[in-house]
C-alpha cells in the first residue's frame, strides 16, 4: 500500500505525455518478455468459456481473440458485465446515463463481431466504481447472481481480470468470481487476463515475479482482424484511453495467467 500511494503521488507530478511513454515502454517490455521467455502455449480446447468483465470493453481487449476463436468453431462463450460503465466520462449524472446506454450498445456490437449471441450476454448493472465497496448484502447478492450463471452454464473455463490489475473494479471482479466458484464447488480452469497491470504496476515494486508466473500465451493470428474491429466498436472508450495503450492488445497472441486453487 505504501508503494502504491507513493506511485499515485509520483504520477500526479510527472507530465502526462512523459508518464504515458514510461508506461508504454514498461508494458511493451513486460509483454515481450512474457511472450518470448516467460510463458507456455495455452492449449486450445472445446470447452464452454465464461468471461467476466468489469466494464464494457475489458472482455474484448483481454479475451477478444480467444472469444473469436471459440465462436468460429461453434464453442459457446458467455460474457457477463458486472458494472454499468457509467464512470468513464466523469461524474455528470446526465452524461453518465447516456454513457451507460452507449457502452451497452457498443458491447453488443463488439461481441457480435466476435460471434457471441445476445442471449449469451449478461449485464449485472452494478454501479461503476463500487464493486470493491459493496455492502455485505449486495456483495452476497452479486456473488449469488454469478453462482446462478455458473450453475446454468457449467463452464470448463472462466476468464477474469488479473488479481493485481490496478483498478478496483477489475480486482473486485476477480475476487467476486473466485468466491462464487468456491460457493458453487464447480471444477473449472480460472484464467486471468491483464488489462492495466502491465501499464500501471512497475515490476519489482507493485508487481513481483510470482504475480506473473504461470503465464500462458494463445495465438490469435487467425482472428486478429476480428479483434481489431471489435475494439474499434468501442469508440467512446478508445478515445479516452492513454496513447499507446491499445497497441498491446493488437498482438498476434493473448496473455493469460492460470489460477491455482
Amino acid at each position: 500500500m505504501k508503494h502504491k500511494n507513493s506511485l499515485v503521488k509520483l504520477e500526479k507530478i510527472i507530465p502526462n505525455n512523459l508518464l504515458n511513454q514510461i508506461q508504454y515502454i514498461h508494458s511493451s517490455l513486460l509483454s515481450w518478455w512474457i511472450l518470448t521467455c516467460g510463458s507456455k502455449p495455452l492449449v486450445f480446447n472445446q470447452q464452454l468459456a465464461m468471461v467476466f468483465s468489469p466494464h464494457q470493453d475489458d472482455e474484448t481487449l483481454g479475451c477478444g481473440g480467444m472469444i473469436a476463436r471459440k465462436r468460429e468453431q461453434g464453442i459457446p462463450v458467455v460474457v457477463t458485465f458486472l458494472t454499468d460503465g457509467r464512470g468513464s466520462h466523469g461524474l455528470d449524472p446526465h452524461i453518465q446515463n447516456k454513457i451507460i446506454n452507449i457502452r451497452k450498445q457498443e458491447s453488443l456490437t463488439a461481441l457480435n463481431i466476435l460471434g457471441v449471441e445476445p442471449s449469451k450476454i449478461h449485464f449485472l448493472d452494478k454501479e461503476d466504481g463500487t464493486l470493491k465497496y459493496l455492502k455485505l448484502e449486495e456483495k452476497q447478492q452479486t456473488i449469488s447472481q454469478i453462482c446462478e450463471l455458473l450453475q446454468r452454464y457449467q463452464p470448463g473455463e472462466i476468464y477474469v481480470p488479473h488479481h493485481k490489475d490496478c483498478h478496483q473494479d477489475h480486482e473486485a471482479t476477480y475476487n467476486l468470481v473466485k468466491e462464487a466458484i468456491a460457493q458453487t464447488g464447480i471444477t473449472v480452469a480460472l484464467l486471468q487476463y491483464p488489462i492495466w497491470v502491465f501499464w500501471r504496476a512497475p515490476l519489482f515494486i507493485l508487481l513481483n515475479l510470482q504475480d506473473i508466473a504461470a503465464a500462458y500465451r494463445l495465438s490469435i493470428t487467425s482472428v486478429q482482424d476480428k479483434k481489431q474491429r471489435a475494439i474499434s466498436a468501442y469508440p467512446s472508450q478508445v478515445q479516452m484511453l492513454p496513447r499507446g495503450f491499445i497497441k498491446r492488445f493488437l498482438n498476434s497472441e493473448e496473455i493469460f495467467f492460470k489460477t491455482e486453487f
